[in-house]
């Protein structure tokens, strides 16, 4: 009797350390976690940054929170989006399988738009893209998993390692570079065109899951950013009948290898408008929606917008549209009246 006491006793225990050591190592799983699981790619903390009530964002007109809405084709859920590489029907980790540049521009279709369409078709391509680079000779492994910290926007310092200066260690000393010194970013001047899609028909992406907008290229907006002017980017938004625009800080990898010249920023003919009256960037002539081309300084108070409609696979103007609101994101702030009359000066020979 005390023999199988002892050995029910024994196995109590057992069972006990088991329980325990399984709990222990578990929590220690829990608590080391995945730093991944902190990046931009997996949180799509861009989208819910830009969009959120809090931050000024499009959901103060929709009331509808982003958890409601179609917006999971940016989250990546796990490594194996990237890194899987199958052979015989067996999975692997493949570190080359997330160098692929098409597997980046499955998801960034803005940057795929440029790179294959609109730069390709007047032989305009970026200059790194002209010389056979791709994506991750740029950008680092700490662009693609993150660091761990978790980061509110890409625009947020930090947050993205590939810099120009990266690789061009050396600024050539040419009249342009003493001049701007580090008042410009790179991209204000050697940016080519971005590209906008303007006037996006939330109501269709609600009802309809389809995202339909009218993509605007052949400008390029500047706005200043972490203390610098550099290139911008506009997101226009209708929701019944209600209008929206956003500016904030846009790289669109479209980069010439020549800087642009005086006249296309300073004493320009857009800047001579915006100087007399507000500039319209988009306007309906002649039954077609259509653009300004050039530079664009994002001066608060100094541009007017149309929005427009979707009715029967055709863009019109929207009526009785309600005043935009025009939220500049918080890393995104416009150009300063001293600096828009620098712009208003003609410069150069």
């Amino acid at each position: 009797m005390s023999k199988k006491i002892w050995f029910l006793g024994l196995a109590f225990i057992l069972v006990l350390v088991i329980v325990l050591s399984l709990s222990i190592f578990a929590q220690k799983e829990d608590d080391v976690g995945c730093f991944f699981f902190s990046s931009l790619h997996y949180t799509n903390n861009g989208l819910k940054y830009w969009y959120s009530k809090e931050n000024g964002g499009f959901e103060k007109i929709t009331n509808i929170p982003i958890e409601n809405l179609d917006c999971k084709g940016c989250h990546i859920a796990s490594c194996d989006v990237c890194h899987k590489k199958e052979k015989d029907g067996k999975f692997s980790y493949s570190k080359k399988a997330a160098k692929d540049q098409n597997l980046c521009l499955n998801c960034h279709g803005k940057q795929k738009l440029m790179i294959e369409q609109i730069d390709k078709a007047p032989g305009e391509l970026d200059v790194h893209f002209a010389q056979g680079m791709e994506c991750m000779d740029c950008h680092t492994a700490k662009d693609v998993h993150g660091d761990g910290v978790d980061y509110s926007t890409l625009c947020e310092p930090g947050a993205i390692e590939a810099q120009c200066e990266n690789c061009h260690e050396e600024i050539s000393s040419g009249d342009s570079h003493k001049i701007h010194q580090d008042k410009l970013d790179c991209s204000a001047c050697h940016t080519r065109r971005i590209i906008t899609c303007y006037s996006c028909h939330f109501e269709k992406l609600i009802k309809e899951k389809k995202s339909v907008s009218i993509p605007i290229t052949d400008w390029v907006f500047l706005i200043n950013h972490d203390g610098k002017v550099t290139s911008g980017n506009i997101q226009s938004v209708v929701y019944q009948g209600n209008t929206f625009v956003s500016a904030s800080p846009f790289f669109s990898h479209s980069v010439m290898k020549e800087g642009r010249k005086c006249d296309e920023c300073h004493a320009s003919d857009i800047v001579k408008r915006m100087k007399e009256e507000k500039l319209k960037p988009v306007y309906f002539e002649n039954g077609e929606v259509k653009s300004e081309k050039g530079v664009i300084p994002l001066v608060d108070g100094k541009l007017e917008f149309l929005f427009f409609d979707y009715q029967d696979g055709k863009w019109v103007p929207l009526k009785g549209a309600s005043s935009p609101v025009i939220r500049f994101t918080p890393y995104g702030k416009p150009i300063t009246k001293e600096q828009f009359e620098k712009l208003s000066k003609k410069v150069g020979k």
